[in-house]
């Protein structure tokens, strides 16, 4: 949700009200449906657990490796090679 101070155009005081307003009786669902929807996420989580060290590095290696495969298949078409 847009945070009233990153808006674009400064509202109107009417249209400030009107936001408050909608802002303030948001609905929310009701506690024990919050608290069923937790237990059955929780339950449902599959536990990986935390991501693997050095991941962004792995996934870094696998796209350069993608895009040099690429190129040259690229090339190959080409008739570079």
């Amino acid at each position: 949700m847009t945070d009233p101070a990153d808006a674009q155009t400064p509202l109107e005081p009417p249209e400030q009200e009107l936001a408050r307003r909608l802002a303030g009786d948001r609905p929310v669902p009701a506690a024990d449906f919050r608290g069923a929807l937790g237990r059955r996420l929780l339950a449902d989580d599959p536990g990986y657990g935390p991501r693997p060290e050095r991941l962004r590095t792995v996934a870094t290696l696998y796209l350069a490796a993608g895009a040099g495969l690429m190129a040259v298949g690229v090339l190959q078409a080409a008739g570079a090679l």
